[in-house]
């Protein structure tokens, strides 16, 4: 007779996103009735994101090293398909956000800013930023979080040791799957983690002092919504040729719900990692393609640079013609890939999207000093998005290689996966 399970037993086979809704419900519940014991909890939030950031770096250091020095020759990783991918949806999302933002302009109330960060003055600096990230020492690549300078190295190291001992590409697959474990682990305390979040942020921030950008909040999330719910199932569609969204919901719901509570792209790696695992992608692509997405793939970031710039514009009253602002769409696209190479991301990309219009950078920064006011909000929102498209897209190559080399059969999938997306992928629509 076997024993009955203990309460962390069933804690640890329970579903995860089931967990993690009771984690959301629960901290508002204890944000809106004891706001004052919120702080109380608030290290869950902190000592879960932090260590989803201290094992993300090792965890994208060893397993894309592991991965190129064990990669069978000849084997096809669909990388430039998915690269593709990436760079078309940002494109495509600052294209929609300047239409939208035609259709429904918005305005702000600039004020006076003590902001005392630095935006970059050109797209070239943005672009020498990140080349200088590449060679950076490996070390602090890994103590800073420097994913472009981790990935550098742990490309050249995986080639170099592709002509290793087999014993010492062994040696590195089991330091793989150790850390790998590590982040099982640490994954599982999603819901605690996400519920010190929750509570932490409705008691301190709440929405009251985001009514008077209502109208720029919906803008930034119409367009994000959009561009999750119609363009990026669009493209994914014209990738497999079947029913897109079976993929794309359960990518939103187990790899954006935590990426907009811990709004770090780079905290969000290893969910992202176990999220293609559960597909049961190929992993020496995904072992690649997420990080490379975590810092290249930024259709969120494009799409507050460029809502951001056109509300300035609308402002100060400006016209601008249908050439400039596909000018906008491509620097907004272009800088969107370099935000993770510039300290305080997206936000302070936004004075060089607004020099196309000769805006001064006094008033630029008073627009950024909005971008911080909303972005409890925005730039959760914003994390969701560029995160659950490094999956979607990951996910969209791998099937469009795997139907152009044959049907693929339900057993080779987790239990976890959805019978439709397995039906979706193998029926044409």
């Amino acid at each position: 007779m076997n024993p009955s399970p203990t309460l962390f037993q069933r804690f640890l086979n329970g579903s995860l996103v089931v967990q993690i809704v009771i984690g959301i419900i629960a901290g508002i519940l204890v944000a809106s009735i004891w706001p004052s014991s919120a702080n109380s909890v608030s290290f869950l939030g902190d000592l879960f994101v932090g260590a989803l950031k201290a094992v993300a770096p090792i965890l994208v250091f060893v397993l894309v090293g592991s991965s190129i020095a064990n990669q069978t020759k000849g084997a096809h990783t669909s990388l430039k398909p998915i690269i593709k991918l990436y760079l078309l949806g940002s494109l495509l999302a600052a294209s929609t956000a300047v239409v939208i933002s035609y259709w429904f302009p918005t305005t702000l109330i600039l004020v006076a800013t003590d902001i005392q960060a630095t935006p970059p003055e050109g797209i070239l600096e943005v672009l020498n930023t990140l080349l200088f990230k590449i060679v950076d020492n490996p070390i602090n690549a890994l103590v800073t979080g420097n994913f472009i300078g981790i990935l550098a190295w742990a490309v050249g190291l995986g080639l170099a040791l592709q002509h290793a001992n087999e014993s010492t590409k062994n040696v590195l697959h089991d330091v793989s799957n150790g850390v790998t474990k590590i982040v099982h682990l640490v994954i599982r305390f999603a819901p605690l983690g996400i519920f010190g979040l929750v509570a932490t942020t409705f008691a301190q921030t709440g929405f009251s002092a985001l009514l008077g950008y209502s109208h720029l909040l919906a803008v930034l999330l119409g367009c994000m919504i959009f561009i999750a719910l119609v363009v990026n199932p669009a493209i994914v569609y014209m990738k497999t040729k079947s029913n897109p969204y079976p993929l794309v919901l359960q990518c939103l719901r187990e790899s954006g719900v935590t990426a907009f509570f811990t709004r770090s792209s780079a905290a969000n790696i290893p969910v992202n990692m176990e999220l293609c695992e559960k597909l049961n992608l190929h992993k020496d692509t995904y072992s690649v393609s997420i990080p490379l997405g975590a810092t290249i793939n930024m259709a969120g970031a494009a799409i507050t640079i460029t809502v951001l710039t056109l509300a300035a514009v609308n402002t100060l009253g400006i016209e601008y013609d249908i050439a400039t602002a596909i000018l906008l769409s491509v620097v907004a696209a272009i800088s969107a890939c370099g935000a993770s190479g510039v300290a305080g991301g997206s936000l302070l990309l936004i004075p060089l999207a607004c020099s196309l219009f000769g805006l001064p950078n006094e008033v630029a920064m008073q627009v950024v000093a909005i971008g911080f006011i909303i972005g409890v909000v925005q730039d959760s929102a914003e994390t969701a998005l560029n995160s659950s498209t490094d999956v979607i897209f990951t996910a969209a190559a791998c099937y469009a290689q795997e139907k152009a080399n044959g049907p693929l059969a339900a057993t080779e999938f987790d239990e976890t996966l959805s019978a439709d997306t397995i039906q979706a992928i193998n029926t044409p629509s």
